[in-house]
């Protein structure tokens, strides 16, 4: 067990500056170098964190993502949510700031950040400038500069094909957004499809025809995609469809509906997200669940140990995820 004693021996100080810096006592006038000095140590000594009731750090959140695209996509939202959540369990003062603000705006008293949202090189580079600690989620130019978390969707898109393949399906399709590359400000392939396509091939199944994508990961787009396909394929549908994201899926869904195409007697269907929607819809979609929870915790926990240990490489850190199954595809 980690003491007061052993932390005031260890940074240098008295038990009665260390006692009252970690339960927060407002009186206390200490200089910024001799708190942070304090709360690294015990924090590097194993303190239990949740005994510290003095601000830690102040950090950003980095919000590069509009408000339209947050009510569009639950799982940006329900990302935000638990950031700020887990960052205030941690005693983290937080900060969130969106891409209209610009990285000008970011205060200079801020130990770190947490990027969420699609950054440029140029604008990777000039937070490098700026502050040296950082953590991206989802997308990240500039790998060697910070720190990096995401889903692992690259796995989950090979294992929904696995378990299409298991059923012996042959005829499998692909609906998808784009991803926005800020650099060259143009749509490109979105991983999922391009690992879909890779690994179809390899399984030697491919078929251009039953892939739909562009565009964002929204109801509406998963809608017109959809529509798409059926009028294309004038009734030579996959057997199987395996859709980049829930938000997608119900508009696929909808799309379907209006085609008198009953999902799953005619085909079946796997998405990623698990977003609340996923379990209302009809049928209800089985989907690959993404743990925002664990995503935030994991980028708040990755911040913290950059900060009480400065290291010269940086991590990428990848998360998998849970097949939720419901009546949109059956394993068995």
């Amino acid at each position: 067990m980690v003491t007061i004693k052993k932390i005031a021996e260890e940074a240098g100080f008295s038990q009665a500056t260390v006692s009252r810096l970690l339960k927060g006592d407002s009186t206390l006038s200490v200089g910024e170098e001799t708190r942070k000095t304090i709360i690294n140590t015990a924090l590097s000594l194993g303190y239990d964190r949740s005994k510290i009731k003095t601000t830690i750090e102040k950090i950003a959140l980095l919000f590069w993502i509009t408000n339209q695209e947050e009510l569009q996509d639950l799982y940006f939202h329900q990302l935000r949510l638990s950031i700020e959540k887990y960052a205030q369990e941690n005693n983290l003062d937080i900060v969130t700031l969106k891409h209209e603000d610009g990285i000008e705006s970011l205060p200079k008293q801020i130990s770190g950040f947490i990027g969420v949202g699609f950054f440029s090189s140029e604008e990777t580079k000039q937070l490098k400038a700026r502050c040296s600690n950082g953590v991206f989620l989802e997308m990240n130019l500039e790998p060697e500069l910070f720190d990096t978390i995401k889903p692992d969707t690259d796995q989950m898109t090979r294992h929904a094909i696995d378990l299409f393949l298991q059923k012996g399906y042959h005829k499998i399709g692909f609906i998808g957004g784009a991803y926005h590359n800020p650099d060259l400000d143009r749509d490109e392939e979105d991983t999922r499809e391009t690992t879909f396509r890779h690994y179809l091939a390899k399984k030697g199944t491919l078929d251009e025809r039953y892939i739909v994508s562009g565009g964002k990961f929204t109801v509406n787009q998963g809608y017109e995609l959809t529509k798409s396909m059926i009028q294309n394929l004038d009734g030579q549908l996959p057997e199987c469809i395996f859709i980049a994201s829930d938000t997608i899926a119900v508009g696929a869904l909808q799309a379907f509906n209006e085609a008198g195409i009953v999902i799953p007697d005619r085909l079946e269907l796997i998405s990623i997200n698990d977003n609340e929607i996923a379990k209302f819809v009809s049928p209800p979609l089985t989907t690959f669940r993404i743990d925002v929870e664990e995503l935030a915790q994991t980028a708040i926990d990755m911040l913290v140990n950059q900060l009480i240990y400065p290291r010269d490489i940086t991590k990428t850190v990848l998360v998998g995820a849970k097949l939720i199954e419901r009546k949109s595809f059956s394993v068995k």
